[in-house]
């Protein structure tokens, strides 16, 4: 089971965005070949929660409405992934192969309000050293209902109650020693709590220009790694800083602290100060120049000085022509960084 992918691959319409995503992300980086392993949707203004996690609708049956709970994509990938897991181990929980990987694909992320549609799953994203949602969330007795019938689950009843819970590979087990039989599965069934797993990969997509459809606030794209993707394919040059592609902590420690006394010091040019500066943990060790190029630049040149460029101008000594796209900033990425912890602050 390959590391998780978390990404956002932003650019202009029509870079190929999506393309890269189906011919070499889920392919070659998380070996995905079936097709029930993929799961793709794409947001827009009147895509909800419901839509994502999963909602009640009403059906008529001979003239009676009746109310089914229809999964959304967000928990049909994750219940995909679950299903993986279990097929990888045995009847002891003893993993025998590796799970196939799973990747929910969203493309036009901003084109729906992602605070909302996301929801309480937004705690999720933040994932541990094995790729595992570092903290649960509860969920309701339906949504949980849904979940288990997704992975397999059958509801043996005795008596009109329910008495066992019939699962592969385990059988038909008795209510008490389910939870046990999943305990790798880190589900929590009888408090419904949900992780997301080492092997759902979530995936999106978002156009440059389009980005104020919808704001994403800070903690939401904090938790995403960020591939930009220029009109005309070209690459920024290879970092000088660091030691092979990363910055070890200390270094690191010192970005942070001169990045932070460098946005402050430019108070007058940014709204709403204290929301953007950034901690050590808005990347985690190691801290590779992809991310610093992607994630760290794109953060201050769309949220931090998105009204007012000259701050940056300034500091890379450039003219301002020189500086008009998000390409032309990341291209400046050795001089950014060099420049930032020379600083006396």
């Amino acid at each position: 089971m390959k590391t998780p992918i978390q990404k956002i691959l932003f650019g202009s319409p029509g870079t190929g965005k999506s393309h890269t995503i189906d011919k070499v992300i889920i392919p070659n980086d998380l070996g995905i070949t079936s097709p029930e392993n993929i799961i793709k949707t794409v947001f827009h203004p009147e895509y909800t929660y419901g839509d994502f996690m999963g909602k009640l609708v009403p059906i008529t049956i001979s003239g009676k409405v009746e109310y089914n709970f229809y999964e959304g994509h967000f928990l049909k990938s994750l219940s995909q992934a679950y299903k993986n897991i279990l097929n990888a181990h045995d009847k002891q929980g003893v993993k025998v192969s590796e799970p196939e990987n799973v990747a929910l694909v969203i493309d036009e992320i901003n084109r729906g309000n992602s605070s909302a549609i996301f929801g309480t799953i937004f705690q999720l994203l933040d994932r541990d050293e094995e790729g595992c949602s570092s903290y649960g969330i509860n969920i309701t007795e339906i949504e949980m209902k849904k979940l288990l019938q997704l992975m397999g689950t059958q509801f043996l009843e005795k008596d009109g109650k329910l008495d066992k819970y019939e699962l592969h590979p385990f059988g038909a087990v008795q209510i008490k020693t389910f939870q046990e039989k999943i305990s790798f599965l880190k589900l929590d069934v009888v408090n419904k709590i949900i992780r997301i797993p080492p092997n759902l990969s979530i995936l999106a997509t978002m156009n440059t220009s389009d980005n104020s459809i919808y704001f994403m606030d800070s903690a939401f794209k904090r938790r995403w790694d960020w591939e930009f993707v220029n009109w005309d394919d070209t690459k920024p040059p290879v970092a000088t800083y660091g030691t092979g592609e990363t910055l070890d902590e200390d270094k690191w420690k010192k970005l942070i602290k001169n990045l932070n006394g460098f946005i402050k010091s430019h108070h007058t040019s940014i709204r709403g100060i204290e929301d953007k500066q950034i901690g050590y943990y808005f990347i985690k060790q190691p801290v590779t120049a992809e991310q610093i190029q992607n994630k760290l630049m794109f953060f201050l040149w769309d949220s931090v000085f998105n009204r007012d460029k000259k701050p940056l101008v300034k500091l890379l000594n450039v003219e301002i022509d020189e500086l008009v796209t998000f390409g032309d900033f990341t291209k400046l990425h050795n001089e950014f960084i060099t420049n930032i912890m020379n600083l006396n602050v």
